[in-house]
């Protein structure tokens, strides 16, 4: 079975491994900020960010497995492991982002 080029892809593809790098550094930023006592992050935070980095990580392991084993292109197989990790970070970043800088000295 051949497949249709898409010279799109390798574009895209980078696109979204690029928009995944800016929301993780967005995400460690806030939660930085919350450590330091700047951000209004809740205290299940410090707990939160390590309990999701392996779940996070199987979840795109098996999403790339699927991918591979149904026979798709590796690009598919790529961006097939990386949706599940930027559904993470875009949605820390959203939650993260809505608490809001903590009030200093009153």
């Amino acid at each position: 079975m051949t497949q249709r080029q898409n010279y799109l892809t390798p574009f895209l593809l980078g696109m979204d491994m690029w928009r995944i790098g800016m929301e993780a550094q967005a995400v460690i930023a806030l939660r930085t900020a919350g450590m330091m006592g700047l951000w209004a992050t809740r205290p299940a935070e410090m707990t939160r960010m390590v309990h999701e980095k392996p779940t996070a990580a199987l979840d795109a392991w098996f999403a790339a497995g699927r991918a591979f084993m149904g026979g798709a292109a590796p690009q598919a197989v790529m961006r097939a492991g990386l949706k599940p990790i930027g559904k993470k970070t875009g949605a820390n970043m959203r939650r993260l982002g809505r608490l809001g800088p903590r009030s200093i000295g009153g």
